[in-house]
C-alpha cells in the first residue's frame, strides 16, 4: 500500500450545519487521515478549554472514527478583533457570547478572549497549530478612493500589532502557533501586505500563515512563488481551487457583488482539481520547502453537492502528493 508523505485532513467549518460526529463518520468513509476542526457550530467550544471532560469527549469521538487532529481554527472569531466596522455581518459570524450588545469595541475585545482561549484549547487537545483569521481596520480602504494617507495605513498595521500581540503572547505560553489565512479582507491578503504584516509583529515565530492558493489565483498572485517566499513561515496548508472567468470583457476580478456560482462572476470557488491552480507545482514546491504537515481539504463549490466533492478533492489531490526524491535522478549516471 503507498504511504503518503502527508496527512490530508477535512477542515469542519463548512460542515458547522452537521455535528461533528456526523462529519467524522463521513470523513473517515471518505478515506481522510483526519479534521481540522472549526470552533464553529456544536464542533467545538473555545471557553470550554478547561473543561477536561469535554476536551477528553472530543478527542474520543476522532478516536472512535480512526481519526487524527493535527490543527483545529477559528476564523469568525480572529475576523472581529480587528475588523472596523463591526456591524450586522458579524453577529452571526461570532455568536452570541462574543457579540454580546453589539458594542463594537467590546465585541473586538471578545474575540480577542475567545481567540486567547482558542490557544489553550488547543494545547489541551494537543494540538501546535490554530488556523485563523485575524481581520483589519483597513480593508475598507483597499481601493484607495476617497484618498487615503499613509498614516492611516500604517496605523491599521499598528492596530494589528496592539490586538494581535497579546494574543501571541498566550500562544507562546501555551506552545502553539498561530497560522494567519492569507485573504481578502484580513490585514495580510496578498503578497506585500503579507511582508508588511509580518513586519508588524517584528517577525515573532508565533505567528505565521495558512496557505489557501485560492485566494491568491484570482488576485494573480503566484501561489508557488508564495510558497517559496515565504517557506519559513507555511504553518499549515489549506487547498481549495478557484476557476476564473474574467476573458470576456464583461466579467470583473471583484464580484460585482454578485453571489456565488452566479456565471456573470468574473471567478468562483471551486472543488480542487477542477479550477487554475497549478497544484502539482505547489506540491512540488510544499515539498522543496520541507513541509511536512497535514493538507486539508477545505471544500467550498456553489455548483457541486458537497457530499460528491469532498471525496473527489481528496482522491484528487492524493495523487498529486507523491515522495519527494531521496537521491538526484542523474546519480544512476555515474561510473565507477
Amino acid at each position: 500500500m503507498t504511504t503518503h508523505p502527508r496527512p490530508f485532513t477535512l477542515f469542519t467549518g463548512q460542515w458547522a450545519d452537521l455535528t461533528l460526529e456526523e462529519v467524522a463518520g463521513l470523513a473517515a468513509g471518505w478515506g481522510y487521515d483526519g479534521l481540522e476542526i472549526a470552533v464553529s457550530g456544536e464542533h467545538l467550544d473555545a471557553w470550554r478549554w478547561d473543561d477536561e471532560a469535554y476536551v477528553a469527549e472530543r478527542l474520543a469521538l476522532l478516536e472512535r472514527h480512526g481519526l487524527q487532529l493535527f490543527a483545529i481554527s477559528n476564523h469568525l472569531k480572529g475576523q472581529a478583533v480587528c475588523d472596523d466596522p463591526i456591524d450586522e455581518r458579524h453577529r452571526d459570524l461570532v455568536g452570541s457570547r462574543v457579540w454580546g450588545d453589539g458594542d463594537p469595541e467590546g465585541v473586538r475585545q471578545r474575540a480577542a478572549e475567545e481567540m486567547q482561549h482558542t490557544a489553550r484549547l488547543a494545547q489541551k487537545l494537543g494540538v501546535k497549530t490554530v488556523v485563523g483569521f485575524t481581520g483589519s481596520s483597513i480593508w475598507p480602504y483597499v481601493a484607495m478612493f476617497p484618498p487615503v494617507s499613509a498614516e492611516r495605513i500604517e496605523a491599521g498595521f499598528t492596530d494589528f500589532a496592539d490586538r494581535w500581540n497579546p494574543i501571541l503572547d498566550v500562544f507562546d505560553e501555551c506552545g502553539v502557533r498561530f497560522a494567519h489565512e492569507v485573504h481578502p479582507s484580513e490585514i495580510a491578503y496578498d503578497h506585500w501586505s503579507t511582508v508588511r504584516t509580518l513586519e508588524a509583529i517584528g517577525h515573532r515565530p508565533g505567528f505565521g500563515l495558512n496557505w489557501d492558493p485560492s485566494h491568491m489565483v484570482w488576485q494573480d498572485i503566484d501561489p508557488v512563488s508564495f510558497i517559496t517566499d515565504f517557506a519559513d513561515r507555511i504553518y499549515h496548508v489549506d487547498c481549495k481551487d478557484t476557476r476564473m472567468r474574467v476573458g470576456n470583457g464583461r466579467n470583473g476580478r471583484l464580484g460585482s457583488h454578485l453571489p456565488w456560482g452566479d456565471p456573470r462572476r468574473g471567478w468562483d470557488f471551486v472543488s480542487a482539481g477542477r479550477g487554475d491552480v497549478p497544484w502539482e507545482d505547489c506540491f512540488r514546491a510544499l515539498s522543496a520547502i520541507g513541509y511536512d504537515g497535514p493538507i486539508s481539504v477545505e471544500w467550498e463549490d456553489a455548483g457541486m453537492d458537497r457530499l460528491h466533492g469532498a471525496p473527489e478533492a481528496l482522491a484528487y489531490l492524493r495523487r498529486l502528493d507523491f515522495p519527494p526524491a531521496t537521491a538526484s535522478f542523474d546519480a544512476a549516471f555515474k561510473q565507477d
